[in-house]
This record gives C-alpha cells, structure tokens and sequence, in this order.
C-alpha cells in the first residue's frame, strides 16, 4: 500500500519538477521560444509544455515578449488555442538579489531571470584594513546597500563567497584571503537585512555556471580564474563535479618548486603567489628595483616590451599545475577568465601554450585554451532557478556521497 501511494503522490510530483527544470534549462539556451518550440526541443508533448509554461508566467518567472510564431503559411502558430507567442525568462524584474563578496571590494546587484551578458552591479562597499569586526561592519555595509537599492520584492539572495564553501550546509568552512568569513554565519548576516532565502555560491561554481549559460555547447572544462586568488571550477558532462567533500579546483593551491612566497592559506609557495594580482605585481616591482608598481604599468610593459623572463616563469608555473588537472580529469578544454585576460593576448597565448606542452590530449589530439569573460551574475541566476525556484530535492541521488558536519570534523588533524 505505501508502495502504491508512493507511486501515486511522489512521483507525478517529481516528474512535474524535473518537467520544469528541463523547460527552464531549454529556455536558458534558446533565449526566446514559444511554447511549441519547447514542447518539440524536449519531446515533451504540448499540453504538459503549455501548463508548466503558464504555471511560470503567473509567478513571473518567465515573461511573453509580444512577438507571435508564425507558420510557413503565413498563420500564426496555435497551441491549445493560445496564439504561439514568444516566451523569455522575465527581465523585467528584479527578482533576485546577487552580493559578491571579493577580498578587497564587496558588490551588489538585483537581478532578473534574463541572461545578462556583462556582469553589472548597482552598489559596492570595501571594509577598512584594521576592522575589530569585519563581520559586524560588513553588516552595517550591507543595510546601506538595502537602502540605496531600495525594497525589492526578491525571491531570495545569492552570495558569491571565495574559498572552501559548503554550499549544502551554507557556510564557509575555509578562506586562505578572508579568514573572518570562516568563523561568521553569511547567511545569517544577509537574511538579517533581507528576510528571504540566502545561498552561498563557491565563487569558480558561480563562474563555471555562467559560462555554460552563455556556451551551452561546453558541457566539459576546466574553468581557472585568475584575480585576488586563483581558483578553479570543473564541470563534466554539463554539471558542476560533485565530490563527497565540499573542495574541487582549489588549483592555485598547487605547491611551485622554489617558490618561497607565503600564501594565505598557511602554505609556503603556492601557485597563487605568483599569479594574482598581488603575486604579479610583486613580482613586476621586484624587476623594477623594488620600486612600486600598477597593473597599468605591468600591461604597458608587457604590451612595448613582451613577456618578461620573470612572468613566462610564472605562466609555466601555473601551466603545469592547470595540464596536470586535464590529465587526471581526462578534460581537454580551459577556460581563462579573471586579471589574465586583462593583458595583452600574448600572456594567454603564452600560458595555453605551455599547458598544450604539458597536455597528455595534446601528444593525438588538441587541447582548447581560451580566454573568457566572467558571467558571475549569469551563473548566480542559473543556480537561484534551480534552487529557489524549482528546486529537485532528489537533485543529487547519483551524485557522490557527502561528509556530514561531524565527519568533516573528525577529518581535521589535531594540533
């Protein structure tokens, strides 16, 4: 009997939500469809289309943008007698609240459903060097966010957090940059100024995301973004990696050789402090006679002079630590995103050269390094659709097993 019942309540329920999630993912590729577009592109028959179609205009989450589909003949398309009008995600609206928080600047944003091709925020804030509290003082930063940005009505808020983040449990548990983000309750903090739903996004995650949003053709990369740190994002097979622990493509952390800068992440000669901005820049004012130096500069330089002997060190650098991840993940295709692609084409070229050298792909095949701009607030959006508004429960059923709390705890070495 609860076998039958089971049969009877959930699993309608469960394909009705996975119906919705596959229709809102169609849309994200296609941009604009009316509804027989997406009945034919998923197999779906047309009225169950038309229903989740008209389930998501009536919470606004997908808006008609006026344009009427048209048959060969000149007639408009007709779909359950409803004339084939066009169909978008809402961009009328903001309807999601988007806060990323970076080392020395946090940015804050409203956002509709619509793919937004450039990252655009509406207010930033930095918090003073010698805070006592940073957690406090971020707060207070954040209510005068909410009033310049005024009393949207959002479904809820999406913080894109550097570091090792739980997103499951919504907290982080490492931060090699921002260590007062370990010991503080984000989530709490945000809901306290805005009473809505809060998740905390991995920063590389909220990357990745955005990317195949605009590329829905790369289902398979290796994502590494260069800034205050350097930090991956794996996506296989169209889906973040899911591991049992919350950590995958922390590759800036990768151990150079010779390299005795101090990372803040307690390490000594992290790849990282030779290929942020800090690193770079550090390096740049060392071949400068200690003299100090932009990032202005640095590109000027590079763009009159080349790549100097000390940066092709540090692109190798990073390069072999970026060829030894394709070749334990068998991927074949990089995506650069972040400072890099700031400077002149050449940094790149350089860079996605030494990893095709260190490639196994690259000995009987070709390996795919490119520059891209960051879609942070795309992939922000991507993952309040799915979590917000259609959430799967079930979502990870295959997926690896994850660490409980107390597990995670019992991992950590003991002083």
């Amino acid at each position: 009997f609860r076998s039958f019942l089971y049969l009877m309540i959930y699993i309608p329920s469960r394909m009705g939500q996975l119906n919705r999630r596959a229709l809102l993912r169609q849309l994200q590729k296609m941009g604009v469809a009316s509804r027989a577009d997406l009945a034919k592109s998923l197999g779906m028959s047309q009225p169950t289309a038309g229903k989740i179609v008209d389930e998501l205009l009536a919470v606004e989450v997908l808006e008609e943008t006026g344009a009427v589909e048209t048959n060969g003949n000149g007639s408009e398309s007709v779909m359950r007698g409803r004339p084939g009008r066009k169909l978008r995600l809402n961009q009328s609206q903001s309807r999601l609240l988007a806060i990323q928080l970076g080392l020395q600047e946090t940015t804050v944003a409203g956002l509709a459903f619509g793919f937004a091709e450039k990252d655009e925020w509406h207010f930033a804030f930095s918090l003073g060097k010698n805070e006592a509290d940073p957690a406090k003082a971020w707060e207070k930063q954040l209510r005068a966010a909410a009033q310049k940005i005024g009393g949207k009505d959002f479904l809820g808020v999406l913080v894109s957090a550097p570091g090792i983040v739980d997103e499951d449990e919504n907290r982080v548990l490492f931060s090699p940059n921002l260590h007062w983000t370990e010991k503080s309750d984000l989530a709490a903090i945000v809901r306290r100024v805005w009473n809505v739903p809060v998740l905390l996004v991995q920063e590389e995650r909220a990357l990745a995301l955005g990317h195949q949003l605009a590329n829905p053709d790369c289902e398979d990369f290796l994502l590494v973004d260069f800034g205050e740190g350097v930090g991956g994002a794996i996506v296989v097979g169209g889906k973040p990696l899911a591991n049992p622990l919350p950590i995958s493509g922390e590759i800036g952390h990768t151990p150079v050789l010779g390299n005795q800068r101090q990372c803040g992440c307690g390490a000594t000669g992290c790849m990282e402090t030779l290929v942020s901005l800090r690193g770079l820049l550090e390096s740049f004012s060392l071949a400068q006679s200690a003299r100090k130096t932009s990032w202005a500069e640095l590109h000027q330089s590079i763009a009159s002079s080349g790549i100097p002997a000390w940066l092709a060190q540090s692109l190798d650098a990073a390069a072999v630590s970026i060829a030894g991840a394709l070749n334990v993940l068998g991927l074949r295709r990089v995506i650069i995103t972040g400072s890099l692609t700031e400077l002149p084409e050449t940094v790149v070229a350089h860079l996605a050269q030494a990893v095709q050298n260190g490639s196994m792909w690259a000995k009987f095949g070709s390996v795919e390094c490119v520059a891209a701009p960051r879609r942070r607030t795309a992939g922000l959006v991507a993952t309040g659709l799915d979590r917000l508004v259609v959430p799967d429960t079930q979502e990870n059923d295959f997926a690896a097993p994850k660490i409980s709390r107390r597990q995670l705890a019992s991992l950590k070495p003991e002083n």
